[in-house]
C-alpha cells in the first residue's frame, strides 16, 4: 500500500468518526443501558474500520458501522445476567444555537417523555425505532439487525402507531384539553408532530426503499 493510500485511509476513518460517532454512541447506549460500555463498543467498531479500505465499503459506511456496533454490543449483553435500558439516551437534540430558555426546557422536558416512550417499547420495535430516526432506509435497517426489510417496516409501523396511540403523546399533540390553552401547547404540539410525523426523517438525497 502506497503512503498516499494509508493518508486516504486515515482521513476517511477520521471522517467516519466524526460522521458516525455520536449517533452510534447514542445507539449503542440504548441498545446496552450503559454509556462506558457503549464507547467501548464504538470503540471497537472503529477499529474495526481501520482494518478495510474505503472501496471496499463504499457508501456503506453507516450501516455497516452500525453492525458491526449492534453485533459486539449484543455479545456484550450475553456476557451479562441483566440489564436495563438507559433513560438518558435516545433522540438527541441540536443545542448548536441559544434557545429561549423557557423554550429550551419545554423541548427538554418533551423530548425526555417521548425517550420514555420509545423506551417502553418492546426491544425490537425500539430498536428499529431508533434506527428509524438516524434517517436510516428500511433496507439498511434489515442489514443492520439482520432481519427481512417486510419485518423492519412491521415493526416500525407497529412502533410508531403504538407511540402516536398512547395517551401522553395524544395530550403533547393538542388532542386534549389544557388548562393553559392552545397558544401554550402549541410547541408542544409542533414538536411531537414533527418526531412522531409518519415520514422518516433522513439524509437529503437518500431515497426510500
Amino acid at each position: 500500500m502506497t503512503q498516499q493510500s494509508h493518508s486516504n485511509r486515515r482521513e476517511w476513518v477520521v471522517w467516519a468518526l466524526g460522521e458516525y460517532e455520536a449517533r452510534l454512541t447514542r445507539y449503542a447506549a440504548r441498545l446496552l443501558g450503559d454509556e462506558d460500555a457503549a464507547r467501548d463498543v464504538v470503540q471497537h467498531a472503529f477499529l474495526r474500520l481501520c482494518d478495510r479500505l474505503p472501496e471496499e465499503l463504499g457508501d456503506r459506511v453507516a450501516p455497516w458501522l452500525f453492525a458491526v456496533c449492534r453485533n459486539r454490543a449484543m455479545d456484550t449483553l450475553r456476557g451479562r445476567k441483566h440489564t436495563e435500558p438507559l433513560d438518558s439516551a435516545g433522540p438527541g437534540l441540536d443545542m448548536s444555537r441559544e434557545p429561549d430558555p423557557a423554550e429550551a426546557a419545554e423541548t427538554r422536558d418533551l423530548y425526555a417523555r417521548l425517550s420514555e416512550l420509545v423506551a417502553a417499547l418492546p426491544a425490537a420495535q425500539r430498536e428499529a425505532i431508533d434506527l428509524w430516526t438516524e434517517g436510516f432506509s428500511y433496507r439498511e435497517i434489515a442489514e443492520v439487525t439482520e432481519q427481512r426489510e417486510g419485518n423492519v417496516r412491521v415493526l416500525v409501523h407497529r412502533g410508531l402507531k403504538r407511540l402516536r396511540e398512547h395517551p401522553l403523546t395524544q395530550r403533547l399533540l393538542g388532542n386534549s384539553a389544557d388548562a393553559d390553552g392552545p397558544a401554550a401547547c402549541r410547541p408542544r404540539r409542533i414538536a411531537a408532530s414533527t418526531i412522531l410525523s409518519p415520514i422518516p426523517c433522513r439524509p437529503a438525497g437518500q431515497p426510500e426503499t
